[in-house]
């Protein structure tokens, strides 16, 4: 739509050049036909740089707003975005479209269903009551267990494992919020890309990134009831056992090994390498090759000597209490 008409639409004054508006980007992917925003300051810098068609900025970054991008200045930028979303969000099953395109020798389970312009390569296997939404992709000799969801649009590779009940491009847990305290949907608009030989464990739930990828990068495993929320990235041969949770924006370089049950805060980045041990909590980005524990998160060593210091403390402190008892 028309940038005039979008900014009507969503509450926004608009000054400047009129053109056409065919989705909305990050900053950093945005192309010239397309709406971006800036909410987080920790992304301030790449606004200089951005190219996108206009930008939502509250009034503090208006001034940053390259030449050739329209600023649309409100004290709200991610609130209007959310609304803008709406705009730009798919029809949840399309009506038209061409019937899926299969390779050879793919074996399809009973009560399988299909949405539109979804292609399978060869010898892909999918189990019993799984279902491959619109403009899904599948790469040869991926095996997919019974109940699987694959939302539309995502993208899954080579040689890829799927267990069963997952649950592959849902919505991230976006939300705007109102002055009142309303919330608002901000409609995901990304996708899951899967690369070749992941395998992901049972009853798992992969988000679709927000405008742009959630990526579960070459060689990954994924143990069974992992949560990996919208527009983290997992590097390469990285491991993520039972009830891992991943807030968005996460960055895993390869390599890295998580614990059970632990997690991490949103936007942070975990370095190559890197063992985060069970129920580890990582609060802040953090350098690859050492091993960490504890929440907050800290390095393994410094963890186990904090804990022997308070049982000596509780030891002492119990011994105390015994001898004035006496």
């Amino acid at each position: 739509m028309r940038l005039s008409e979008l900014a009507a639409q969503i509450g926004v004054a608009f000054e400047g050049e009129d053109r056409e508006i065919l989705g909305i980007g990050t900053l950093k992917s945005a192309t010239p036909q397309e709406l971006s925003f800036l909410d987080n300051p920790r992304y301030a810098d790449e606004l200089a740089k951005t190219k996108a068609a206009a930008v939502l900025v509250s009034p503090k970054f208006a001034s940053q707003v390259p030449k050739g991008t329209v600023a649309l200045v409100d004290d709200e930028p991610y609130l209007k975005l959310a609304y803008a979303s709406r705009l730009f969000a798919p029809e949840p099953m399309k009506q038209e479209g061409k019937e899926p395109i299969f390779g050879k020798e793919c074996r399809i389970g009973e009560g399988v269903r299909f949405g539109k312009n979804v292609v399978i390569a060869e010898r892909v296997t999918i189990m019993p009551g799984s279902y491959i939404g619109d403009d899904v992709k599948i790469g040869s000799d991926t095996l997919i267990y019974p109940n699987v969801t694959i939302y539309h649009g995502c993208r899954i590779g080579e040689r890829c494992i799927i267990h069963a009940g997952t649950v592959v491009g849902s919505d991230g847990f976006g939300f705007a919020h109102t002055k009142e305290g309303s919330h608002v949907k901000l409609f995901q608009l990304g996708n899951v890309v899967i690369e070749d030989d992941v395998e992901i464990g049972a009853n798992c739930a992969i988000d679709r990134g927000a405008i742009a990828s959630t990526i579960i990068r070459k060689g990954a495993i994924i143990d069974n009831l992992v949560h990996i929320a919208h527009n983290c990235d997992i590097g390469e041969y990285s491991v993520l056992t039972g009830q891992v949770g991943l807030s968005g924006s996460t960055k895993l370089g390869r390599n890295v090994v998580m614990g059970g049950q632990s997690g991490t805060a949103g936007h942070l980045e975990i370095g190559p390498f890197a063992t985060i041990a069970a129920r580890g909590g990582v609060t802040k980005s953090i350098e690859g090759g050492k091993v960490y524990a504890g929440f907050p998160i800290m390095e393994h060593k410094k963890w186990l000597k904090l804990n022997a210091l308070l049982m000596r403390m509780l030891n002492s402190a119990i011994s105390n209490k015994s001898k004035e008892k006496r």
